[in-house]
C-alpha cells in the first residue's frame, strides 16, 4: 500500500497505478483506484508558514498547492506581521495542476484579498512552470509536495522532473518518488539564506533513492531540522511523514558546508503545534552527520550512542552479515493464489510430485529453527506450505489433471501479470532453492533468523540465507544479539504502521561478529524464543558473545541495548498510534 499526498490532503491508494495525488491530480491517472482523502491540520500549515516566513517582506512559493491550506495560512501569517492585502497577493505565489483546485485556493484566498487572490495561483505543472521562471525568487517554500511512484508519473511530467534533477546534479533512477524532484527544484528557487517548510514522506530519513538528496540538502543549508512524531500526521493515514525545516540556504552548492542536521522526536502532533518553532527546535541536540554513508534515521539516537555505534562498526570485532552470509529474496511466484497450495489443494487437484515444501508466512516461524517436523505441522493444519514447482525436466510430462490446472489459471488469466508474462512458459518459477535459513523481511520486535532443516524454501515475504563457509546454526546464533538487533533498526526502514523492513543488501549489512567464536546453543535459543523468552537469549548473548568473546564492557552492552529499545520503541509507539486509531474508526 503506498500513500500519495497532494496540496493539503493524503491519498491512499492500492497499487502502483494508483499512488497519485487527487488534488495534484495528474489527468491520466486512474482515479478509480483512489481509496479516501486524509488532510493535513491546518494548524500544522499555520506552524510551519510561523517558522517559515521570518518578515512581511518574505516572497513565498507553494509548489503544490492544492486547494490552498497552505497558501491561507501563508497569507495569515504575513498579515500579522503587518503587510497589506496587495503586498500579500505581490508576495505569494502557488502552482496547482488541476484547474478546478487552482479555483478552490483562489477562492479561499478571496475573502482576505479580494480581487487580489485571483493572480496568486498558477494553473500548471510545477516542473514545466519552473523551467519558465526566473530562478532563485524566493525567502521561502512551503507545502506539501505529492507522493507518486515512478512508474506512476505520467509523461511528459516525468521527463521534466527527472531532467531538472540532472541539471542540479543528481541521478535520478526507477525508485524515485516525485517528491524528490519537488524538493530539489525548491530548493534552487530558494534566494540565499532562504528556507524550506515541508511535509515529506519519513523515507527521507532511510530509503536509498533519497541518499543523493540527503547530501544535496546538507550542500544546499546551513541547518536541517527534522520533526518526527509518534503520533501519525495523518489521521487513519499509514503513511509516516516529517516535517523537514531547511534554513540558510547557500548561493551555490557547497561539499565542504558544515551543514548542522538536528532530528527532534514529539509524541503528539500537539506537543509541536503547541509549540513556537524556535522553542522547539532550541532543544533539539545537533548531531555530527555523515551524510554519504549513513541513513539520517540514525540520528534519533543521541550523539554518545551515534559514536559508540560508529565505533562498532569501524571496529575489527565485528563485520557485516555479508561476511559470514549472503541474503537473497524469496521465491517470486508472481501469483501465490495459483503456485502456493494446501496438501488438500495438492491431493484434490493430483499434483503429488510436482510440489517443494514452503515456508509462505513469517507466522509459520515459531522459533529459531524449523525441522521437518514442524513442516509436517503447518501441512497437516491446512496451511498453504506447498509450492507448484514444475521443473524443466517435467514441463514435457505434464499429467491430466495438472494440465487442466494450468489452463484453469489461463482462464482466470493469471499468466497475464507481470512476472508470469516474463517466464516461458509462464508456470515454470524459477530460482527454487533451499537455503540454510530464514531471514524475517518484516520485522515487529527482533530481526530474527530461523535455520532451515525442514526442507523447504519461502515466498518472497522471507529472505533466504545461504553460509558462506561456516556452520548455519553458528551464523545464526550469532545473530541473537543486541549488537545485530540495533544494527537492523539503522540500516532498515519503517513505515507508517511501526513495522520495521529489511531489504536484502540491508540485512547484508547487519553487524555481527567478525569471529563466530560462541552463542548460546540454538536449540535452547529455539526453546526460549517459542516460550517469549527472547530477552533472556539477549542477556545470555550479551555474556558469552559480546563480553567474553567480543570484549566489551558490561556498560558497553547496556549502552547497545539502549540503541536498540530506544529505535523499536520508537517504531511500536507509532504501530500502537495505529491500533488505537484503527479502533476508535471501528468504534
Amino acid at each position: 500500500m503506498t500513500i500519495t499526498r497532494t496540496k493539503s490532503r493524503t491519498i491512499k491508494a492500492e497499487g502502483v497505478a494508483s499512488s497519485v495525488s487527487p488534488r495534484g491530480r495528474y489527468a491520466d491517472l486512474d482515479e478509480d483506484k483512489l481509496r479516501g482523502g486524509y488532510y493535513t491540520s491546518s494548524k500544522v500549515a499555520e506552524w510551519l508558514c510561523h517558522w517559515a516566513i521570518q518578515s512581511a517582506d518574505d516572497a513565498l512559493l507553494e509548489p503544490s498547492c492544492g486547494d490552498g491550506a497552505f497558501l491561507e495560512a501563508a497569507a495569515r501569517r504575513l498579515r500579522a506581521l503587518g503587510a497589506a492585502p496587495a503586498k500579500i497577493a505581490r508576495l505569494l505565489t502557488g502552482v496547482e495542476i488541476i484547474p478546478a483546485e487552482t479555483s478552490s485556493a483562489t477562492e479561499r484566498l478571496r475573502p482576505m484579498l479580494g480581487k487580489l487572490a485571483e493572480k496568486i495561483v498558477q494553473n500548471s505543472d510545477f516542473f514545466a512552470w519552473w523551467q519558465e521562471a526566473d530562478q532563485p525568487a524566493f525567502d521561502a517554500i512551503i507545502g506539501n509536495p505529492p507522493f507518486i511512484r515512478y512508474q506512476s508519473f505520467p509523461e511528459p511530467h516525468r521527463t521534466i522532473a527527472m531532467s531538472i534533477m540532472g541539471e542540479q546534479g543528481l541521478t535520478p533512477n526507477r525508485l524515485t518518488n516525485i517528491w524528490v524532484p519537488f524538493v530539489v527544484a525548491a530548493t534552487a528557487s530558494l534566494k540565499p539564506g532562504g528556507r524550506l517548510a515541508l511535509v515529506l514522506p519519513a523515507e527521507i530519513l532511510q530509503v536509498t533513492y533519497a541518499a543523493q538528496l540527503r547530501s544535496y540538502l546538507t550542500d544546499h543549508f546551513t541547518r536541517i531540522d527534522v520533526i518526527a512524531c509518534n503520533e501519525l500526521f495523518f489521521e487513519n493515514a499509514e503513511q509516516e511523514v516529517v516535517l523537514l525545516l531547511a534554513d540558510g540556504a547557500l548561493a551555490s552548492a557547497s561539499e565542504g558546508n558544515d551543514c548542522r542536521v538536528a532530528l527532534t522526536a514529539a509524541d503528539t502532533v500537539a506537543d509541536i503545534t503547541g509549540s513556537k518553532p524556535a522553542l522547539l527546535l532550541k532543544r533539539a541536540e545537533v548531531k555530527t552527520i555523515r551524510h554519504d554513508s549513513e541513513k539520517w534515521l540514525k540520528y534519533f539516537l543521541d550523539n554518545r550512542q551515534i559514536t559508540f555505534m560508529r565505533a562498532l562498526k569501524e571496529a575489527a570485532i565485528t563485520a557485516p552479515m555479508s561476511t559470514h552470509a549472503s541474503i537473497n529474496v524469496g521465491v517470486v511466484t508472481g501469483k501465490n493464489e495459483f503456485f502456493v497450495l494446501s496438501a488438500d489443494q495438492v491431493a484434490a487437484l493430483g499434483l503429488e510430485g510436482f510440489t517443494t515444501p514452503l515456508v509462505s508466512r513469517s507466522a509459520h516461524l515459531k522459533g529459531s529453527q524449523i525441522g521437518k517436523a514442524d513442516w509436517r505441522s503447518l501441512a497437516a493444519a491446512g496451511d498453504r506450505v506447498h509450492l507448484l514447482n514444475i521443473g524443466p525436466r517435467q514441463a514435457d510430462k505434464l499429467t491430466a489433471k495438472l494440465r487442466r490446472y494450468i489452463e484453469e489459471g489461463e482462464r482466470k488469466e493469471f499468466h497475464t501479470g507481470y512476472k508470469c508474462s516474463i517466464r516461458e512458459p509462464w508456470y515454470l518459477v524459477p530460482s527454487v532453492w533451499v537455503p540454510d535459513g530464514f531471514a524475517f523481511r518484516q520485522i515487529y520486535d527482533f530481526p530474527r533468523m530461523v535455520l532451515n532443516t525442514s526442507g523447504a524454501t519461502s515466498t518472497d515475504t522471507i529472505h533466504r540465507m545461504r553460509s558462506k563457509g561456516a556452520k548455519p546454526e553458528r551464523v545464526i546464533a550469532n545473530t541473537y544479539t543486541w549488537l545485530t538487533a540495533s544494527s537492523a533498526e539503522i540500516e532498515g526502514r519503517s513505515y507508517g504502521g511501526g513495522v520495521l523492513e529489511l531489504e536484502p543488501t540491508e540485512a547484508e549489512r547487519l553487524m555481527m561478529p567478525a569471529k563466530l567464536n560462541g552463542a548460546m546453543p540454538l536449540t535452547e535459543v529455539d526453546q526460549l524464543v517459542r516460550a517469549g523468552r527472547l530477552d533472556s537469549v539477549l542477556e545470555e548473548n550479551a555474556r558469552i558473545v559480546l563480553r567474553d568473546h567480543m570484549g566489551l564492557s558490561a556498560a558497553d552492552c547496556t549502552l547497545l541495548k539502549s540503541v536498540w529499545t530506544k529505535m523499536r520503541d520508537r517504531r511500536n509507539s507509532r504501530r500502537r498510534g495505529a491500533r488505537k486509531a484503527a479502533q476508535g474508526d471501528a468504534v
